[in-house]
């Protein structure tokens, strides 16, 4: 296998990456170069590896082979310029920070874990929380959140941290309609503005919508490119298999468009 060219342009690129637990592959032979200045879409069916790709790449999980290099280097050499959002789910929302804390964390990289909250620091993360509409709850302990404005907060660390890189897993789970958009149009400017984005994402009606270009993942990468060229049946049907309802649901989308008019 041909190594990728290693680019100090290329935000993220993976080569021949397989992660497994115990003896069960999770993710298997993954080559991949992200482009610069675009939303990316990871999608693909539960268990497929999704989150998994981008915490192996991170060095959060083992990997069995491979390697994951962001603008050229090793992510522990360039840790300040990458911003990732976890899942919501795996966060402890009883733990005491108040959502200015949290925010706060996005400076931690030019701080240094043990040196004390300066107040650049702290004008920083104010500015970010009010950047995604959650200055007036700074002081708020986030276990007392709503689910969006916690997903918020995550976001306002990451703009705090001012990276080139965004990765976000599965930033639009559990958040109402109004809160995605505003996320939506967050990852938007940050693109607009020459930042790249790399989303774990679950409805496939939205991707043309929200993205440029699509990763299609089932335990091995299936396609990768801009959405209108790997969105297609047969790419679909090879990710999902037999999911039909599905990919008819989607073919019927980017046929009619989202009012159902062609």
């Amino acid at each position: 296998m041909i190594e990728p060219m290693v680019s100090s342009e290329s935000p993220l690129v993976i080569h021949d990456m397989t992660v497994a637990y115990g003896r069960k592959p999770v993710l298997w032979n993954i080559d991949y170069v992200a482009p610069a200045r675009k939303l990316i879409a990871i999608v693909g069916p539960n268990g497929a590896g999704k989150s998994t790709l981008l915490k192996a790449a991170l060095g959060m999980i083992p990997r069995q082979s491979g390697s994951a290099v962001f603008y050229g280097k090793p992510y522990a050499a360039i840790r300040p310029k990458v911003a990732y959002v976890p899942q919501r789910s795996s966060v402890d929302w009883d733990f005491p920070a108040s959502a200015l804390d949290v925010a706060v964390m996005g400076w931690y990289g030019r701080l240094g874990w043990f040196r004390p909250v300066n107040r650049a620091a702290r004008t920083a993360a104010l500015a970010a929380l009010e950047q995604v509409g959650l200055g007036d709850v700074a002081q708020r302990q986030i276990g007392q959140l709503s689910g969006g404005q916690q997903q918020r907060v995550f976001l306002a660390r990451a703009l705090a941290q001012d990276a080139d890189l965004y990765l976000m897993d599965e930033p639009f789970a559990a958040v109402d309609a109004a809160t995605e958009q505003s996320i939506v149009s967050m990852l938007q400017l940050l693109r607009d503005r020459g930042k790249t984005t790399i989303v774990v994402h679950h409805d496939l009606q939205t991707v043309a919508e929200y993205f440029d270009e699509l990763l299609l993942l089932n335990l091995r990468l299936v396609a990768a490119g801009a959405v209108s060229e790997v969105m297609t049946p047969q790419n679909l049907k090879a990710t999902y298999g037999g999911q039909l309802s599905i990919l008819d649901a989607v073919g019927q989308r980017m046929t009619f468009g989202p009012s159902g008019s062609k």
